[in-house]
């Protein structure tokens, strides 16, 4: 069979419903990853609060005698302190219920005995709305939108159904509109942690490849360098036992030493950087023939088109491919000859080793074990990985093609640098 070319985390979010009527003042007063702050939206409501206040209170004293400010002034200012006390605790976490009765039950009163505070109620109906979650919230801010509606009905004397109606449709469109932000609020919640956790799971996946893909480069890394230089080492040492005294095991046992020192040089070198020192230093082709060599020592190059510069991890993989091709034929092909051709065509570089030992059939090949057969695919893996082709050619008694294509444009060379 002649040698020829072959182009082969996050939390969930919370529940609105937990803890009764108490869990969802931290959900309204967190950011997405849980802590607490001060939401613009709550800051505008209580300013908003104060301010109504005093204009009310200015209001209600100029327009009543001092007789009857005693009872409203203590009641605005007991809401008052109720409200600051409130919203307090809503800022740091859940308020306790008996605050909000309080605080709802004293405006109620306050709204009823004294209309020119109604306009307040849109503050107390959001913090009631902040402070409790669920069917509390609904109450709370019901309570307030009747009493203010109860408020205005008396102030019109009975007369004016649109003081009666108007907060009552107010209150509900509130409610409405509240809800449907409150929803989105937790649905954008629930969508960051699900993100979070794709991105961790991600992470997680994409190390675990990595781990995977490092450990098989360092595995075929090992097989072409110690493993193959100490399995042929073995078979020398074995040949020269059996001969010794005669020339020809002092010939082996030469050769074998030669193999190890090399090996042990990879090997260091597998250590440090796990490439092949000074091959960086010397033409592709004379770095492929040594690498034959230190297996099948006839071995021959041929080289077929102009000979250029490749990248570095193309050079890495054929200066492999050809020493794990030449060990399996220094253990296994009983060849007379070994021919490694290296073509170099315009985008792509091409390799074949043959040799005209026993062959074998590629597909009964036995499957890598603790015994070896990592040769054949640690081969195909390098080359595949940058993009390459591979094939083996072979039949019992015909000898076998071990051939590979990489893409490889020309790169240019370095002052003084050899191709």
């Amino acid at each position: 069979m002649p040698p020829r070319a072959t182009a082969s985390h996050a939390a969930p979010a919370p529940d609105p419903g937990a803890n009764g009527g108490t869990g969802g003042a931290a959900a309204s007063n967190s950011t997405p990853e849980g802590l607490p702050r001060l939401g613009r939206i709550d800051t505008a409501v209580h300013l908003g609060f104060g301010v109504l206040m005093v204009a009310s209170l200015v209001r209600y004293v100029m327009r009543h005698s001092p007789a009857d400010n005693i009872l409203v002034l203590g009641l605005a200012a007991g809401a008052c302190l109720l409200y600051l006390a409130v919203a307090i605790q809503a800022q740091r976490a859940r308020p306790g219920a008996p605050w909000m009765v309080a605080l709802v039950g004293v405006w109620a009163v306050l709204v009823v005995a004294a209309p020119s505070f109604a306009w307040c109620s849109f503050a107390l109906f959001f913090l009631c709305r902040i402070a409790f979650n669920g069917a509390a919230a609904y109450i709370a801010a019901g309570v307030t939108a009747a009493a203010t509606a109860a408020g205005l009905f008396k102030l019109s004397d009975g007369t004016d159904l649109a003081m009666l109606l108007g907060p009552l449709a107010v209150g509900v469109m509130l409610t409405l509109v509240y809800d449907r932000i409150q929803h989105d609020a937790e649905e954008q919640r629930r969508l960051h942690a699900e993100v979070s956790l794709a991105q961790g799971q991600l992470a997680a996946s994409e190390r675990r490849a990595g781990t995977i893909a490092e450990r098989e480069r360092v595995s075929r890394e090992i097989h072409d360098t110690v493993t193959q230089g100490l399995a042929s080492s073995l078979l020398l040492l074995e040949a020269a036992g059996r001969a010794w005294p005669a020339d020809a095991a002092r010939a082996d046992l030469g050769q074998a030493t030669a193999l190890l020192r090399g090996n042990l040089s990879e090997t260091r070198n597998l250590v440090h950087e796990l490439a092949s020192p000074g091959l960086d230093a010397s033409p592709l082709p004379d770095a492929l023939l040594v690498a034959a060599r230190q297996y099948v020592p006839a071995a021959r190059l041929l080289v077929t088109g102009e000979p250029r510069n490749v990248p570095a991890d193309v050079r890495h993989a054929l200066l492999r491919v050809v020493q794990s091709a030449a060990s399996n034929i220094k253990l296994h092909a009983a060849a007379s000859t070994a021919t490694v051709t290296l073509g170099f065509l315009p985008d792509a570089v091409t390799l074949d080793v043959y040799d005209d030992g026993t062959g074998f059939d590629p597909a009964a090949a036995a499957p890598p074990s603790g015994a070896g057969g990592y040769g054949l695919r640690a081969m195909r893996q390098r080359v595949e990985q940058l993009g390459g082709a591979f094939s083996v050619e072979s039949a019992p008694g015909e000898g076998t093609i071990v051939a590979a294509q990489l893409p490889a444009a020309a790169e240019p060379n370095l002052p003084g640098e050899a191709p």
